[in-house]
């Protein structure tokens, strides 16, 4: 589910200049960050370099359209002065920023100055083998009996293909959006080819879509609802409360905070918002890095035991492989267990031990928007209903995530009614910060799994797997590990292709290890999950810095996690709870 940015911010110093008000720099949308998008931290190397060149432009078409309609000069007013000092500082200090990045910058931000100081050879040959690849498995394509003949074969290579290209999106230089939506159609083109009958992949293909198409709106809503939030600056509400600066509680609390604020917003969103805290509490050190690293492992670990706390959940929960009260009943206590055995062990590293004092406020907290509290409330509300929806009216869990982006939109429409300088707060500029590549993407993934899942491709692996690795804990557990290399999203999809609810029931044992494998697995590596890739971008934390440091704490606490699940589930042990007696709850 699935990407969001609080500390950064977007540069719009054109339209400064246009309407000569020179407010403080908006914010990054946090939707733009949704979900894994980069294998390392170089992705994150250039920012404000087209801000940069738009301000500098802006400065003299200002001046110029000054010389060319003013009167002869005069002596500036002070009013006059004031504003081309702010004008100078602000381009200043993006001249000073131009070499850092968001967390996920795109790679057509890139200056003509720092493409020719960076340009490689070598990626053009890379690029051009990757083109050639491509183009030889479509001809192949094109060949109707050599498909025909082997289908399997053409769309495990052309699947392979395609994947590379995700992985090594930045390498390339491919959007990974668009290699995904490639991959989904040249797929399917193969399946109608090798199908008994193009009626055939046609009706697979819609089946598909509509399963998919559940995913893809309900992301699209979630994402919307969260930017609204964010806009509003509605988790100022969570973060402001946070007044205690001793290093070991701090640590703590930050962890707690980040897991249950995950379990309702998605990891990625929790991070951004956990970082950006962290900017207003802790000046930059080692001891931040760690904090950092701890948002990180508490937004996998909470996203892994409700249904909305991760994309993985949420596709597991919508297919009907997961329900909402077993899973959180069998998943909370792992999840704490996989947080608090990583606090425990970093609460014993010199980094934390060793400060001794209180710890500064480093910034100042910035305005929540007029009735961002009411916006806070039914948004977090709206996300929160979603389950119950379903539970109620049997209809998909979209519909109920619809339902509440249309109360808010119309509340918001309400609020901020004639106030024409609020626009940014409504949701038609909301929907036009949202990530909705990162949607396409998702798109492009599930349906190229489904492909593979109509070929019979992944019914044969799961078999295979059955044969070699008969018991599910391991498969589950080595899911979990290949999490922190690759995406989770295809990962748990290509697992559900593998597994139907033939194989494994509702709310079976496996269902249950694969939605905490898949959520906390990707802890181990900074790379793993797209909360340590927002993390890499904002703190400028290094992979091997958290190999180093992190990595080996969170695989104690996946293991430990792993092992609580199979001690309660083995021994019967269940939570005592009244919520067992809702049944609304009980019955979703």
């Amino acid at each position: 589910m699935a990407s969001f940015s609080i500390g950064t911010h977007n540069l719009h110093i054109t339209n400064r200049f246009k309407k000569q008000s020179f407010h403080s720099l908006s914010s990054t949308p946090l939707s733009s960050l949704l979900y894994k998008s980069c294998f390392g931290s170089s992705l994150c190397k250039l920012r404000g370099s087209r801000a940069l060149g738009n301000g500098l432009r802006a400065r003299a078409e200002y001046k110029a359209k000054g010389s060319s309609s003013s009167p002869p000069p005069s002596s500036p007013s002070n009013e006059q002065q004031g504003q081309q000092l702010n004008i100078d500082k602000q381009l200043q200090e993006l001249e000073q920023t131009s070499g850092s990045c968001d967390p996920l910058c795109s790679v057509d931000e890139t200056s003509s100055q720092d493409f020719e100081a960076n340009y490689q050879p070598k990626t053009d040959l890379v690029k051009a083998l990757a083109i050639f690849a491509a183009a030889g498995t479509g001809a192949v394509a094109i060949n109707h009996s050599w498909v025909a003949a082997n289908q399997d074969l053409a769309m495990a290579l052309l699947f392979g293909i395609g994947y590379a290209g995700i992985i090594f999106e930045e390498s390339l230089a491919f959007n990974k959006s668009g290699v995904g939506l490639l991959m989904a159609v040249s797929l399917w083109v193969i399946r109608s080819i090798g199908a008994p009958s193009p009626d055939i992949a046609v009706s697979e293909l819609t089946h598909a879509s509509a399963e998919v198409s559940e995913i893809v709106f309900f992301l699209l809503g979630a994402m919307t609802i969260v930017e609204i939030v964010d806009a509003h600056q509605g988790f100022k509400l969570v973060t402001d409360n946070i007044t205690t600066r001793k290093p070991r509680t701090l640590l703590w609390v930050v962890g707690f905070v980040t897991f249950f604020l995950s379990s309702v917003l998605d990891n990625l969103t929790s991070t951004i918002v956990m970082v950006s805290l962290l900017r207003k509490l802790v000046p930059p050190s080692e001891y931040r890095k760690l904090l950092g690293a701890v948002v990180v492992i508490a937004a996998n670990a909470g996203g892994a035991w409700t249904p909305i706390g991760d994309v993985t959940t949420t596709m597991l929960w919508i297919h009907g492989q997961i329900s909402t009260l077993p899973t959180m009943k069998g998943l909370l206590v792992p999840s704490v267990i996989s947080l608090a055995v990583p606090l425990s062990l970093l609460s014993l590293t010199s980094e934390v031990n060793g400060k001794g004092q209180d710890l500064p406020n480093v910034m100042a907290s910035e305005q929540m928007a007029p009735r961002g509290q009411l916006v806070f409330s039914v948004g977090i509300g709206a996300l929160i209903f979603v389950p119950v929806f379903k539970a109620l009216t049997g209809l998909p869990p979209f519909m109920g995530m619809l339902l509440g982006l249309g109360v808010l939109w119309i509340l918001t429409d309400a609020i901020h009614y004639g106030e024409s300088e609020r626009q940014r707060l409504k949701v038609p500029q909301a929907l036009s910060r949202i990530d909705t590549q990162g949607a396409l993407f998702f798109l492009g993934i599930l349906l190229s799994v489904s492909s593979l899942e109509a070929a019979g491709l992944l019914r044969e692996l799961a078999n295979y797997l059955d044969a070699h690795i008969p018991n599910i804990e391991l498969i589950a557990s080595a899911i979990g590990v290949g999490s922190a290399i690759i995406d989770n999203v295809p990962l748990v999809a290509a697992t559900m292709g593998m597994y139907d609810l033939s194989s494994f029931p509702q709310d079976h044992e496996f269902w249950q290890l694969i939605a905490f494998c898949a959520g906390t697995g990707g802890s181990m590596l900074v790379i793993g999950s797209a909360a340590g890739v927002a993390l890499m971008g904002m703190e400028k934390v290094d992979f091997f810095w958290y190999l180093r440091k992190v990595s080996g704490f969170a695989f104690a606490g996946y293991a430990a996690g792993i092992a609580a699940y199979l001690a309660i589930h083995n021994l019967s042990i269940s939570l005592p709870t009244t919520l067992a007696e809702l049944p609304f709850l009980s019955a979703s």
